[in-house]
């Protein structure tokens, strides 16, 4: 019969310990309206957490002498496992892998669920808080460092067809100290009020400022849409 001696508070705060700090980190990527969320990482740190519970207390009443276990093994068996949910989060789209760090973020929840299971509940935090750094700060000091070099940018730009629009774009592009890398069209699914629309990927590289770029490309008669996508897709 299993020892309900082994069930109490510490396995209950180590599973509160996960599902907080997990659910932070699924937070950050709601706000940011990524694939997997506040409920995807909540799940998997949760989770990831009672797999550690259980293999720390769950099978105390079979020990014995000719028994033996290692709950160790089970970490392994997490990190194993939560690489075919990260591995769905990522795809290519027009030869642009995006994803990555949406998975490398699931990654990072199942490690600190398995670290709040196993007690190790400042570590955990301590990687929950260096999370958030390298989410927010980040990408700010990458665009410091980059700053003073040219970028490479990620256009996706819906406009009105038969109109010579994307003639317009492209001047528009080079006019602002941008080289035309990669021209992408496909005819738009569905029809506007506006007729026939067609879906461009534009990739530039270039000095010029990619947000003013965007604000110019949107006022240009013709365009019905324009977003600035991440040309290295990693999120």
């Amino acid at each position: 019969m299993q020892d309900l001696s082994a069930q109490g508070w510490p396995q209950l705060l180590a599973l509160l310990v996960a599902l907080v700090l997990c659910s932070l980190i699924g937070l950050e990527r709601e706000l940011r309206q990524k694939s997997a969320g506040l409920r995807t990482h909540t799940l998997v740190g949760l989770g990831a957490a009672l797999f550690m519970v259980v293999s720390k207390y769950g099978f105390g009443d079979v020990l014995g002498d000719d028994v033996n276990l290692d709950p160790s093994r089970v970490a392994g068996q997490i990190v194993s496992g939560i690489g075919f949910i990260g591995a769905g989060l990522i795809f290519v789209r027009q030869d642009v892998v995006r994803g990555l760090t949406t998975a490398a973020t699931i990654w990072v929840a199942a490690a600190v669920g398995t670290a709040a299971g196993a007690g190790l509940w400042l570590v955990a935090s301590a990687v929950t808080g260096a999370h958030f750094l390298v989410a927010f700060a980040y990408p700010l000091a990458l665009r410091w460092v980059s700053r003073s070099r040219p970028a490479t940018v990620l256009l996706e730009v819906r406009y009105a067809d038969g109109r010579g629009v994307l003639r317009a774009i492209l001047a528009e592009a080079t006019g602002r100290r941008f080289a035309v890398q990669r021209v992408d069209t496909r005819r738009a699914t569905g029809d506007g009020a506006a007729g026939p629309a067609v879906d461009l990927a534009l990739r530039l590289h270039g000095d010029g400022d990619p947000s003013e770029l965007a604000v110019a490309l949107a006022e240009t008669d013709g365009v019905l849409a324009v977003h600035q996508a991440d040309p290295g897709g990693d999120e």
